[in-house]
């Protein structure tokens, strides 16, 4: 018998779609690292100006960056706000989660409290965003305490649907053996069923601190006038109505990318698991 090939087909409206979101990816990160090593001088208003290689390499652009933006201080607030508001975040909503997630079938009050958080995803950050200036002001937490709070809140409609989402795949039977060993509801969940979220504990940890770690608007309408800057803040010096220094500004946007994408590059291998079956109803 002839052993037949079979001929592999390419999709070509997939592979156009994959190259133009390759280039949507990739072009902008070029430009912000060829113009982040440019000096002023370079910078002209021809296309071909802006998209070429400097004349030479310099890190002066960063360490200037570092230095108009108090880099160290700045970095921080920022990581002391993301790294608080991960800890509340996977310890408090997972543990909501949970709550909500195994009762939600059996009973209309924990229906209802599910229905109403998840709701919370659809409210405007510019509604909530002069009541919490006012709140914050006058309970005395118009600073970082009161950034993590406001985030503590802001993130736990989505962590909830994701953590109550993963607990389908987590059979019943485990709580139930564990009831039968003399094990309480906090003593189950805390030795059985957290260890077994690692993977959606990843995948909400990367979530949250990508949408902490590059807020503006929230650091912004709490702690305006506290004198503390979280790096988004501070990068906004770069931009005055006169201009925009894009050689330093750009230099210091990456700056800021490094710690967040090194935290995305140790919680990678868990996230596409989380994200699956967090996604199963």
């Amino acid at each position: 018998m002839k052993k037949t090939k079979t001929a592999e087909r390419v999709s070509w409206p997939v592979t156009i779609l994959l190259i133009l979101g390759l280039i949507t990816v990739v072009f902008p990160l070029y430009m912000a690292l060829v113009i982040a090593f440019k000096q002023p001088s370079e910078m002209t208003n021809s296309i071909a100006g802006i998209l070429s290689l400097p004349k030479a390499w310099s890190f002066a652009n960063f360490s200037e960056a570092m230095r108009v933006t108090d880099f160290w201080r700045s970095l921080f607030n920022s990581f002391l706000i993301t790294a608080v508001n991960l800890a509340v975040s996977i310890l408090l909503h997972s543990t909501i989660g949970y709550a909500v997630g195994r009762n939600k079938m059996k009973s209309k009050f924990y229906n209802f409290v599910y229905l109403y958080i998840v709701s919370g995803m659809f409210v405007p950050f510019a509604i909530l965003m002069m009541p919490l200036v006012k709140q914050t002001a006058q309970m005395g937490i118009a600073n970082m305490a009161g950034v993590i709070c406001c985030y503590a809140v802001f993130y736990m409609p989505m962590n909830m649907l994701l953590y109550s989402g993963y607990l389908v795949n987590i059979p019943v039977a485990l709580e139930e053996a564990a009831r039968v060993d003399g094990a309480t509801t906090w003593r189950t969940y805390w030795s059985i069923i957290f260890p077994i979220m690692k993977p959606m504990h990843a995948t909400v940890a990367v979530l949250t601190a990508l949408g902490t770690w590059n807020d503006v608007m929230t650091p912004l309408v709490i702690m305006s006038g506290s004198g503390m800057n979280t790096l988004p803040l501070a990068q906004m010096t770069f931009q005055t109505q006169f201009g925009t220094n894009y050689n330093l500004a750009f230099a210091s946007y990456l700056l800021a990318l490094l710690p967040i994408l090194i935290f995305y590059l140790v919680c990678q291998k868990q996230i596409l698991n989380g994200v699956v079956n967090g996604a199963v109803k």
